[in-house]
């Protein structure tokens, strides 16, 4: 058992009294040191977001609690969060909870809730009780889950350590998903979970240098879209993210197109087949 701070993979760190945590193997630009999986509880255990369908991270997620895991709960049905919950749960006789996967590309079909989660709900045990808070936007089936006790909010993809997550249309929305970020500041929070990297301890400040980093970024594509009227998306990502990675403009566009289409919702844009001019231009 490790402490807290280390993000290798494989070993089972204790972040808090009844808080564990274990990185999947699977790193990389998207992921980060790779996709946490929590372990909460000491007796009767809730693992939230078991991650890959990757047998060793499977196999250590079982040695570290075995059977005594009740609950199986995902925040989203990505392909780093929720494929490994079908198999675990075959395992461990564990319920799986959560909301089922939309249509669409990159979206985990083999995950069917035993129970469907609805924002407001709560899981309470002996041990924890864990607050279902609904926060669309990266995805449309998104969730949090709060500890009560401790006060810290498992944000899966809607809030990571380190970097800003993608909005992916037509299932990531990027109006929901700024109304999801302003949403959880009327939350008591003690610290920030999330599904990649350290815990965040300020959480407020992440998220307000979210909402601002994205309102900055929705300034720019404006900008772009009133000095270069007519270009797709594609044609605008370079004058939009130019402090990005070349190599990352492909997933950048994506984020590009959800501002985009944010914009237009608030009438602020209007799209032309695949091209972009501000609305009365």
């Amino acid at each position: 058992m490790s402490q807290a701070g280390t993000l290798a993979q494989g070993l089972v760190a204790r972040l808090a009294p009844g808080v564990r945590r274990l990185v999947a193997p699977n790193p990389g630009p998207m992921t980060g040191p790779g996709t946490n999986t929590y372990l909460v509880g000491e007796h009767d255990i809730a693992v939230i977001d078991p991650g890959p369908a990757v047998d060793r991270h499977i196999d250590a997620i079982v040695d570290a609690v075995g059977v005594t895991i009740r609950w199986i709960m995902v925040t989203h049905t990505h392909p780093d969060h929720s494929p490994a919950a079908l198999l675990l749960a075959r395992r461990t006789g564990a319920a799986l909870l959560g909301r089922p996967a939309p249509d669409g590309r990159h979206q985990d079909a083999t995950f069917h809730p035993d129970r469907i989660l609805e924002d407001g709900e709560t899981l309470t045990t002996e041990e924890f009780d864990l607050d279902v808070i609904n926060t669309p936007g990266h995805a449309s089936n998104h969730l949090c889950y709060r500890h009560c006790q401790l006060g810290w909010l498992f944000t899966g993809d809607h809030i990571i350590n380190g970097s800003t997550v993608v909005i992916d249309p037509p299932d990531g929305n990027m109006t929901e998903y700024l109304r999801s970020l302003q949403r959880l500041k009327t939350f008591e929070i003690a610290a920030i979970a999330p599904g990649h990297g350290e815990l965040i301890r300020d959480p407020y400040a992440a998220i307000d240098w979210l909402i601002d980093h994205r309102l900055r970024r929705e300034h720019k594509v404006a900008s772009a879209v009133a000095s270069h009227p007519a270009l797709t998306s594609g044609e605008l990502v370079a004058r939009v993210y130019e402090d990005v990675d070349p190599a990352l403009h492909g997933v950048a566009e994506r984020s590009l197109l959800a501002h985009l289409e944010k914009l237009e919702f608030d009438g602020l844009v209007t799209r032309h087949g695949d091209r972009w001019r501000m609305t009365g231009s």
